[in-house]
């Protein structure tokens, strides 16, 4: 059991991140959930990032299930000629400029001598090497500033937090609402295995992959 070990899961209502409640329990965790529909907590806003955040912690396992693929009603652009200025910034605010708020408290969060993960939800489009397709052009920006967000705030916290680990993870295509518009042939998982998956992944990891960018099955994905 590890009764005493101490999970926060932020985006907790979201469908991968209730998953991640779920399973982190079973396993004997004790969970700490924030999220937007329960606690009114905004990620956009450095304010409600700071006063949701102080005095947590430490934490075994930190985990930002947040993101959004659609905002405000407009949808991915299939192409850069569709690019809008109101598109992109929004998807920077959400998937970027929001989780950099949260990882500011990281050094609050994670105990300082223990084995800790701090972990945020990324996508594989947001790799710069395995992009073939082009598209969706300010949700993989966001996300490729997302993984630099991670590993420039993994050196930074290994400074003070040698046992801490960092880490951009995919979750893969997982079947909720995020996701049901835009999943056309590819395979989902249910949101209840993806969460298995991703917390499979965090127990492996060791402190020298911190910063890493690492899928479901914990193979390293190209920058």
């Amino acid at each position: 059991m590890r009764s005493m070990e101490q999970v926060l899961i932020i985006g907790a209502s979201g469908g991968i991140g209730a998953a991640l409640s779920v399973e982190f329990a079973e396993k004997g965790y004790s969970v700490d959930e924030i999220s937007r529909s329960v606690d009114g907590f905004d990620l956009t806003d450095d304010r409600s990032v700071a006063k949701h955040l102080e005095d947590r912690g430490p934490y075994h396992r930190v985990v930002i299930a947040t993101g959004a693929l659609e905002i405000s009603g407009i949808s991915p652009e299939k192409t850069v000629k569709n690019l809008t200025t109101q598109s992109m910034v929004d998807q920077f605010t959400v998937n970027a400029v929001g989780p950099a708020l949260v990882l500011r408290h990281a050094h609050t969060l994670l105990p300082r001598d223990k084995a800790c993960v701090f972990a945020v939800l990324s996508a594989r489009v947001g790799s710069i090497g395995d992009n073939r397709i082009g598209g969706w052009i300010s949700y993989r920006s966001a996300k490729a500033a997302l993984n630099q967000i991670v590993r420039t705030a993994s050196i930074e916290i290994a400074r003070s937090h040698r046992k801490a680990v960092l880490v951009a993870l995919h979750p893969g295509t997982v079947a909720t609402s995020f996701t049901e518009k835009y999943v056309d042939r590819h395979p989902t998982v249910p949101a209840k295995i993806a969460a298995r998956n991703l917390i499979a992944v965090m127990d492996r990891l060791e402190v020298a992959e911190t910063g890493g960018f690492f899928d479901y099955t914990g193979a390293q994905v190209p920058w």
